[in-house]
């Protein structure tokens, strides 16, 4: 590939000039691991664009040659300048940590740096969900809790094994939990290491499992567990139960249990972090009069105040009548109440009478559409209330 036919080296890793070190090594790892020949075996195309990837970062994660090339370009390494004929000499790149995350992707194998596979590790989460209503997430409530947890079979220990007989090192990886083998990649052969599928890492295999646990070492049993939710919590957080999970692995702790909150809706309350907001009805004497209307919050009813001539939609805040804080259950948001008239759907004939000779006392509302029309498209003028004519003046 010639040195005008190649593609910038910061386009090819898709990473801009001033990229630094780590961004640079983040983008060649995921080119390396899309085009590596062992990912797409007789794909000429992705070889070609893994070693194109691999010349782009070989040159800027070297500092000198970044610099270089920074300075001149391609030309920084044409064959003048020491690298024969136009190809690319790739001494000196630092390629084993990306390489090690590649093929333990591809072959499962974990780079443990001598960790022994036997040694104590903590067991697997559970997680579970409970449903609670929206006050009992207000003030925190108790659940009960019903699941399936493993045990150490009692009859083998949590061995897996027939009693009087034990578990035996694996033949196939000596024990350690791992087998090495080789790779031959684009830079040569390289060592990789992969969880041994004989004994599935522990080291050891069972020959005559127990007839109580089936080899696994574990009995399955119904337990009830107790769990404390706390006050404030919102719709979809967890609750953490220290050591209720799975078992530990050669002796570790247990895994803990997670529990989903699902909180139910409330008919009137509707909930936005801390605060509460809920709709009040209010008679329209009250909203042109005044007075006193009776608000339902979380801790009870509470009376409010409302002022003459106060229109519908109007939002009131309750201060610290919202919900309490996860971390401290002594500061609470607020509840903001939204006042709406409300109209009444029946009327008695003295109640329709009473408004009606109301509305001609306030501007007769009822009638006035009736007048914008007749005063306002052609018709005639509206006569004055002595119902005597006007006469027409000098201008008719």
């Amino acid at each position: 590939m010639a040195s005008e036919q190649k593609r910038d080296y910061y386009e090819v890793l898709g990473v801009a000039k001033g990229a630094s070190e780590d961004d640079i090594k983040k983008a060649y790892r995921v080119l390396a691991k899309k085009y590596h020949p062992d990912m797409n075996p007789g794909d000429a195309s992705a070889a070609e664009k893994f070693k194109e990837a691999s010349e782009a970062y070989a040159v800027l994660s070297d500092p000198d040659k970044r610099r270089q090339y920074d300075q001149y370009g391609h030309a920084a390494f044409d064959g003048a300048q020491g690298f024969g004929g136009g190809g690319f000499d790739f001494t000196g790149a630092d390629f084993g940590d990306i390489f090690g995350d590649i093929f333990g992707d591809f072959f499962g194998g974990a780079r443990r740096s001598g960790a022994s596979r036997n040694a104590p590790s903590k067991g697997a989460n559970i997680r579970t969900s409970v449903r609670i209503t929206f006050m009992e997430a207000v003030f925190g409530v108790d659940k009960e809790l019903e699941l399936t947890l493993k045990d150490p079979c009692p009859k083998c220990n949590g061995t897996g094994a027939k009693p009087g007989t034990n578990p035996e090192t694996c033949t196939k990886c000596g024990g350690k939990g791992q087998v090495v083998f080789t790779q031959q990649s684009f830079f040569g052969t390289v060592r990789n290491v992969q969880t041994c599928p004989e004994c599935g890492g522990s080291g050891k295999v069972i020959k005559e499992k127990c007839p109580d646990c089936r080899g696994t070492g574990y009995i399955a049993n119904r337990k009830k567990i107790q769990v404390s939710i706390p006050a404030g919590i919102d719709n979809g957080q967890s609750v953490r139960i220290r050591e209720k999970g799975e078992p530990g692995i050669n002796g570790g702790p247990r895994g803990d249990l997670l529990v989903e909150v699902i909180i139910s809706e409330h008919p009137v309350f509707q909930r936005d972090g801390y605060n509460i907001y809920s709709a009040v009805p209010m008679s329209y004497a009250v909203a042109a009069l005044g007075g006193t209307v009776a608000v339902d919050t979380v801790d009870g009813k509470v009376l409010y105040d409302v002022k003459p001539g106060t229109p519908t939609d109007t939002r009131v805040r309750l201060k610290g009548k919202g919900v309490p804080s996860l971390r401290d259950k002594e500061v609470r948001g607020d509840h903001y109440i939204t006042l709406i008239v409300q109209v009444p759907e029946k009327l008695s004939k003295e109640a329709k009478d009473l408004l009606k000779r109301f509305d001609e006392i306030t501007g007769d509302s009822l009638s006035a559409a009736e007048r914008a029309t007749s005063g306002g498209n052609g018709g005639p003028d509206p006569q004055p209330s002595g119902g005597k004519k006007k006469k027409k003046g000098l201008f008719g």
